[in-house]
This record gives C-alpha cells, sequence and structure tokens, in this order.
C-alpha cells in the first residue's frame, strides 16, 4: 500500500465516479480502477459498491474513510511542521546575555524578533561572559551577547553594538557638579569592578585607560553584575566605570559623568558555535543582523 491509493481512494470516496475522480487525479479511469483494485484486495475488503449507474462505498469504507482523512491531515501537518522547522519558524532558542544588554540593542532585538517569528520560544539567561562560552561548548545555550574579543576559534562572534565608556559616582561626591570628569581626577578614587575572567576585553580595556591618564586604578571592591556595582557607588563604596547605556539603570544615590578624554568604544558582540546549521539560530542571526543595521 502507497499513500498514492490512499489518494485515489479519497478522491473516489469524494467524487462517486471514476471518471470525474479520474479527471482531478490527472490520470485515466482504467489505471484508477486497476489501482482500487489493488487497494482492496490487499486490504481484504470492498470500499465501494459499483454498478453501471452510480458508486458507493460500503460501510466498511465509510469507516476506512475517516480513518485515512485523519491520517493525510496529519501528514498534511507534519509536512507544515517540517517546512517552518526548516525555516527557522517553530521551535525553542537559548540565548544569553551579559546584564548590560538589556540596557541596549538587546530589547530592540527581543522584539523585533518575536514579531517576524513568533512560533520560537525564547528561553533567556543573563550569565557573564565567561559563563556563555561555557555554556556554548556544552550544547546548554544557541546564542550569545558577551563583551569581546574571544580568543577562541570554536566560536564564531561579530560586533553589533559599540557604545562610550562613563564614570558612575556616589552623589555626594565631590565631582558631581562638574560637567564631565577628567580620568587623571580618579588617581586616588577607591573602584568598583568586575573580575577579569569574567570579561576580559572591558576589564582590560578600563584599565588601560587609567594607565593612560597616568595611574593604575585601586580595586576596592568586585562585583559580578553592573547592577550590583552600581549599587555599591550608591553606596559610596567607590567609584566605577561602565559603558554608557548603564545610565538606563536608574538608581538612587549614583550621579553619572562623561569622561572628558577620548576613549575607545566598549562593545557588545553576537556568539555562536562555529559551522552552527540550525535554521532558527540561523535566522536569528540574520534579525541580529539586520536590526543592529538600524
Amino acid at each position: 500500500m502507497e499513500l498514492r491509493h490512499l489518494r485515489y481512494f479519497v478522491t473516489l470516496a469524494e467524487e462517486l465516479h471514476f471518471g470525474k475522480a479520474a479527471e482531478k487525479l490527472h490520470i485515466a479511469q482504467p489505471p484508477l480502477s486497476q489501482q482500487i483494485r489493488q487497494l482492496e484486495q490487499e486490504l481484504g475488503f470492498e470500499l465501494f459498491h459499483r454498478t453501471k449507474r452510480n458508486v458507493q462505498l460500503t460501510e466498511a469504507g465509510q469507516v476506512f474513510l475517516g480513518e485515512v482523512q485523519q491520517i493525510l491531515q496529519q501528514l498534511q501537518q507534519a509536512i507544515q511542521i517540517g517546512q517552518q522547522t526548516n525555516r527557522g519558524e517553530i521551535g525553542q532558542l537559548v540565548v544569553g546575555f551579559v546584564s548590560t544588554a538589556a540596557y541596549n540593542i538587546l530589547p530592540i532585538i527581543l522584539k523585533d524578533f518575536r514579531s517576524r517569528v513568533p512560533g520560537v520560544s525564547l528561553e533567556l539567561h543573563e550569565l557573564t561572559t565567561d559563563q556563555q562560552l561555557e555554556w556554548l561548548q556544552e550544547g546548554r545555550m544557541d546564542v550569545g551577547f558577551i563583551r569581546p574579543p574571544i580568543e577562541d576559534n570554536t566560536f564564531s562572534w561579530e560586533i553589533i553594538f559599540q557604545e562610550s565608556l562613563i564614570v558612575a559616582l556616589p552623589e555626594t561626591h565631590w565631582l558631581v557638579n562638574k560637567s564631565d570628569v577628567s580620568l587623571t581626577s580618579l588617581a586616588n578614587e577607591p573602584f568598583i569592578l568586575f573580575p577579569r575572567k569574567l570579561a576580559p576585553g572591558l576589564y582590560d580595556l578600563i584599565i588601560s585607560l587609567c594607565q593612560q591618564a597616568g595611574f593604575s586604578p585601586y580595586v576596592a571592591q568586585e562585583a559580578i553584575q553592573m547592577q550590583t556595582i552600581v549599587s555599591l557607588v550608591a553606596g559610596e563604596m567607590g567609584v566605577a566605570i561602565a559603558p554608557e547605556s548603564l545610565q538606563n539603570l536608574q538608581r538612587t544615590g549614583v550621579v553619572y559623568k562623561n569622561i572628558q578624554e577620548s576613549t575607545p568604544k566598549a562593545a557588545i558582540a553576537m556568539i555562536c558555535r562555529r559551522n552552527e546549521k540550525s535554521p532558527i539560530v540561523q535566522r536569528f542571526l540574520e534579525t541580529v543582523r539586520q536590526t543592529a543595521q538600524l
């Protein structure tokens, strides 16, 4: 029994006329009659009562028709799901992101992707750069938003967003009345910074800026998340240099100031496993690239 036998049967059951059914199927009438006979022989029961004047379904044929229609409907649904999956339109995507990405480009990307591909379920995890690399290696996530650069050639990454650096000061700090702050004025200040292993690229950028200003920063306190760093600044534990989008995190007791000196940009990169073949991942990467150009 082949799928075409079932299609022939359903068409004949709908038309109840060999000539009309054959025309609808774009085949000659004798081959259709032969195919239906073969199907009946294989099933072991008659599907149709045939007379010279008309064709009618047998009782067994009626029951068989209902079951076959369900099978064909399920098959069509399976084909549709397969096509959607192949186009990256349904499924699940696990996305990691550094905390600061939530204050700049990530919300725009997520909104854009959900509007384009509503059938894909997004599972989001706020993770440091080093945690994301670990999760990608282990296959626990599909795409990440990290602080570059990344040396490991296991991954493929590209910069999608860049922003300036700013200084976060306690609201009681003596520099809060300045329109902007020179790095040299921070030489004797205690700094709040994240451990280097969490995001070496951004860490080295901050340290390099201070050294160019003639001092090595005294790190009085370390914190993993940028939100925590800002909270410690509010608690007058020190000052912090951070990406400017952190200003979107409004925190009582903190004042943000621009840096007088020209500073390199802090970047956010999109990362995935090299040679990633998943249609959903490819659809997401395509959306990110288009959104990042806006």
